[in-house]
């Protein structure tokens, strides 16, 4: 295919720079988007440990022709870490704090440092980095320093460029540069700088840095002699076009040691646009808007409906935080910014919150926004494209109401909201780019936009930079003669133009090379779930990711477990979501269902449902996994895993139906030798411990048990106080622990329940359902709601023991059905054991335990359920409970029995499961509801865990 096969070509770079090179093709669809609308497959993802892989991967990009591309986070919504060359990702070994200094307050950084890791080391000394965007989570100092990026807090303590003192610096010709106040070290460089400023100081002085948030094309005026000739502030928002960083020295600013939340509530988003910059002016730390359509948009998300609870009435609100030297003078200030914001306008409605947990409450709201608008109220998607257009703040009403007025003439929907104090704005509107004459329309709205924020003194870019979707817009800005000084910065670094074509200079149109664009789903298909959310598409789901990286966070939230372990992007929800819409546009990866790269792509998915909760947009990757493991085993053999544990209920059904067969089992898995053996034929990780069988299963010993004359137990003779209900009994607690399942009828009679089992055999079809049987799963659900039709027409509560199962009856079973009303009558009466108790009116049969615990909750209970009602039980019984706050144990079902998934299960139980339960005291409890985590804990430390209808029995 000759020399430019990417084959060949990549086999070269992988061999020139081991451990760097990335080639394969799922790595390479996972990096073929940001959070923009954009796509361009790179040819490698490089992933640099130094300043010498970086310096030598630019050598090899030149030897091959190729251009490079700098990507920090991937949460970049202007499509500027986007290309078809090489893709430089720092955040994975490039991404040490190197040095901090509390006095001078400054810190030195590599460009793949994670916003938050440098705020919370700097955190330490009552310090941080200024500005902090909405991404803080996962974005990157470096990225940070290619957008300019601003935040929140920028009213205040300034952007990115203000809070920069230095870079370290790479030329596309290997080159180190030290810029900074004076330029760049190098005199032949500062000499063409020098020239290039004085030929062009008019439009230097005039048409730049006008107010904080222009930040389109290059801040030459940072060149100005008035500026100090300062080539560090130049090149920050230069969008990797120029040079790359490889080192930073950043400012830090001290913390309020106690903050305070006002939001203000308004009859109307213009009126909260008018007073912003007021409130700007009273010393606000934040002033940032947003409108009721916003939060409207959130409460069309599921579970959600009561969101926005806290805030006060009105149709638009700003978020004001204040600082004091303590919580009593933080709030009285945010009570003083209230009554301030009054005396403008009397009908402001306010609440004030100094407590840290209602803070982050309300902060999510608008934090999440660049998630949550990315869906309108009916479903409908909204897209990035205008997303970052400012003006000067006092002219921020009018220019909304202006652009308010632009949709309708055209009519698109969006939902603005942003940094009202600073005059910048964020919308997501309802471009049809799959169809070309949406795009059309798309690019007539921005042209029209264009002419609309210049008109008021603004500018295209008030943050996220200008990349692929403003870059073409910077004429109608800005006068000839800047963009040739431009052009004339650019080549004066990267005269070949190897560093990020297409952006600022020479800009790509920005309407080619879109991500939801004509044509981008060739592979269609009827899915097995509903996908009720997204009308039955399975595209449509897929394309809910947007980008913004949530899946990302490290420290925070229990969403992608095994990102959190290896930090590779392709473990990442955003990253198998590329994967999957690579497949459905069937270009890159044109072998469909078939495609072995989605395969590889999803194989780390523990299938925890963390993401269908947490991701603002609320990407369900267990669900797109088991579709497409349905059809990719379609007519082919399987993994031994999918028919061993795949089918584990028909096999544990067997084993315990013949006499003595669960003793023989387990005594014959005693021997290393015969499970070695049993593990290899079933395709189980060779490091795990088989489970265990019951020598009576639960429901032989509910039956025995009732069929014995009654003794004393009131509950059992005559009507039960409490009422029938139907307890589950799931495969894991009849056949494996019926242990927990025997407690749980004791404590359910002590509340004065008659307990009854299903008279046939039942199941959820979770084990089938993992493993992407879902056929097998959907004639075992209508199976079982046979056998249960005449409980759910009585109206009986089906209490689950299984958080897994529970999950599968309430959220699959609805979905895999949807013709049958019986899964939404089974969905409806399907309770949990906790929420059963915590509900109990009656007499209290239970002593306080007063003990500690450590508790792991279940990751599809937390992802789908609440732990609420199982807090309340435990506080009830004084126990109280340290909660893992990590997410998924590791195990998750079938993921951590199957070979090659040892290493990855293991390292989430390492986060902060197995820590705690090692150094748990003797007298301290272990709780896991889950029996995959009960298993994990044994496994991994020798303790048994306890379900929480095993404490209970306890303290009956």
């Amino acid at each position: 295919m000759g020399e430019r096969d990417p084959d060949r070509l990549g086999e070269r770079l992988s061999a020139a720079l081991h451990g760097v090179f990335r080639t394969d093709l799922t790595t390479r669809t996972a990096y073929s988007s940001d959070a923009s609308i954009y796509r361009r497959v790179p040819v490698a993802v490089a992933e640099v440990r130094s300043a010498d892989d970086l310096a030598r991967v630019l050598a090899l990009a030149a030897e091959e022709g190729l251009p490079v591309t700098p990507r920090g986070g991937g949460t970049s919504i202007a499509g500027n870490s986007v290309g078809p060359g090489i893709v430089i990702d720092t955040s994975r070994r490039f991404n040490r704090i190197l040095s901090l200094d509390p006095e001078s307050r400054t810190a030195v950084v590599e460009p793949g440092v994670i916003l938050d890791d440098l705020r919370a080391a700097a955190g330490r000394y009552g310090l941080t980095f200024g500005p902090d965007p909405s991404s803080h989570s996962r974005c990157t100092l470096g990225g940070m320093i290619g957008n300019n990026a601003c935040g929140s807090h920028s009213v205040a303590w300034g952007i990115t460029a203000d809070n920069v003192a230095g870079l370290r610096l790479l030329l596309p010709d290997g080159r180190e540069l030290a810029a900074g106040p004076g330029g760049t070290g190098d005199a032949r460089i500062d000499a063409e700088l020098t020239r290039l400023r004085d030929a062009h100081l008019g439009p230097l002085r005039t048409e730049l840095g006008r107010f904080s948030r222009q930040v389109a094309g290059y801040g030459l005026h940072h060149l100005l002699p008035e500026n100090g000739f300062d080539a560090a502030k130049a090149l920050v928002g230069s969008e990797g076009t120029c040079a790359l960083v490889t080192e930073a020295t950043v400012r830090l600013v001290p913390v309020p040691a106690a903050r305070a939340l006002a939001v203000i509530g308004f009859p109307d988003v213009y009126t909260a646009a008018e007073l912003a910059p007021f409130a700007a002016r009273c010393g606000a730390l934040t002033v940032e808007g947003m409108a009721a359509d916003l939060l409207t948009a959130l409460r069309a998300q599921p579970g959600r409906s009561g969101a926005g609870a806290d805030l006060p009435p009105g149709g638009g609100w700003l978020y004001c935080e204040v600082g004091g030297e303590s919580p009593a003078l933080a709030e009285e200030a945010a009570h003083g910014l209230v009554e301030a914001v009054r005396g403008r306008f009397p009908a402001a409605t306010a609440v004030v919150v100094d407590d840290p947990a209602r803070m982050r409450a309300l902060w999510w709201i608008r934090e999440a926004g660049s998630g949550i608008v990315t869906r309108l109220p009916d479903g409908g998607e909204a897209w990035p494209g205008w997303e970052d257009s400012a003006v000067p703040p006092d002219r921020l009403a009018d220019y909304l109401r202006g652009l308010y007025g632009l949709m309708r003439e055209q009519g698109f929907r969006g939902v603005p909201y942003g940094h009202f104090g600073e005059g910048c704005l964020h919308l997501r509107v309802d471009f049809a780019l799959d169809d070309p004459r949406g795009v059309a329309a798309y690019r007539d709205f921005i042209g029209a936009a264009t002419e609309l924020v210049v008109s008021y003194g603004g500018t295209v870019s008030g943050e996220h930079g200008d990349g692929r979707a403003r870059s073409e817009l910077l004429p109608a800005m800005y006068s000839a003669d800047l963009l040739k000084a431009f052009g004339s910065f650019k080549a004066v670094f990267d005269p070949d133009g190897r560093l990020n074509p297409g952006v600022i200079v020479d800009p790509a149109p920005l309407d080619a090379d879109l991500r939801p664009g004509p044509g981008r789903d060739a592979l269609s298909i009827t899915p097995v779930h509903a996908l009720t959310r997204d009308k039955g598409s399975f595209a449509a789901a897929v394309h809910r990711c947007v980008g913004v990286g949530a899946c990302r966070n490290l420290d925070t939230g229990s969403m992608c477990p095994s990102f959190k372990v290896t930090r590779d992007e392709v473990h990442s929800t955003r990253g198998r979501a590329r994967v999957l819409a690579e497949m459905l546009r069937g270009e890159t990866l044109p072998d469909g269902w078939r495609s072995k790269e989605a395969l590889d792509a999803l194989d780390l998915c523990l299938s925890c449902k963390a993401c269908a909760s947490e991701c603002p947009v609320n990407v369900d990757m267990a669900t797109y996994k088991a579709e497409f493991l349905h059809r990719h085993y379609a007519r082919r053999l399987r993994p031994l895993a999918h028919y061993s544990m795949g089918w584990l209920p028909l096999w544990s059904r067997l084993v315990a139906g013949a006499p003595g067969a669960a003793r023989s089992a387990n005594a014959a898995l005693r021997l290393p030798p015969v499970a070695a053996l049993a593990k290899r034929l079933a395709g189980v990780e060779p490091r795990r411990e088989m489970i265990r069988f019951a020598e009576e299963p639960l429901r032989e010993w509910f039956r025995r048990r009732r069929d014995k004359p009654a003794t004393g137990r009131g509950s059992r003779t005559g009507k039960a106080a409490g009422g029938k209900v139907v307890l589950w009994p799931d495969t894991f607690t009849n056949y494996h622990q019926p242990e927990v399942g025997k407690a749980a009828v004791e404590v359910l009679e002590a509340l004065g329940h008659e307990v009854l089992m299903p008279p046939g055999r039942v199941c959820c079809g979770l084990t089938w359902h993992s493993t992407g049987q879902l056929r097998v799963t959907q004639r075992v659900l209508r199976q079982t709601l046979d056998i249960l039709e005449p409980a759910l027409r009585a109206g009986l509560p089906i209490v689950g023991l299984e958080p897994s199962c529970t999950v599968m009856l309430r959220e699959e079973a609805p979905e895999l059905l949807p013709d049958d009303p019986r899964a939404e009558l089974l969905a409806a009466t399907t309770t949990t054991l906790a929420e059963l108790v915590a509900a109990h009116e009656g007499e209290w049969p239970f002593r306080r335990l007063d003990a500690a615990a450590i508790a792991q909750v279940h990751c599809h209970q937390e992802a789908k359920g609440s732990y609420d009602p199982d807090r309340a039980v435990l506080e009830r019984l004084g126990v109280s409970a340290d909660v893992i706050g990590a997410g998924c144990c590791g195990l998750a079902g079938n993921f951590g029995f199957e070979p090659g998934h040892w290493e990855v299960s293991q390292a989430c139980a390492e986060r902060e499961l197995y820590p705690k339960v090692r150094a748990a005291g003797d007298d301290e409890m272990v709780l896991a509801d889950g029996f995959s985590c009960r298993t994990q804990i044994a496994h991994g430390t020798g303790d048994r865990a306890l379900h929480l209808a095993e404490v209970l029995r306890r303290a009956l």
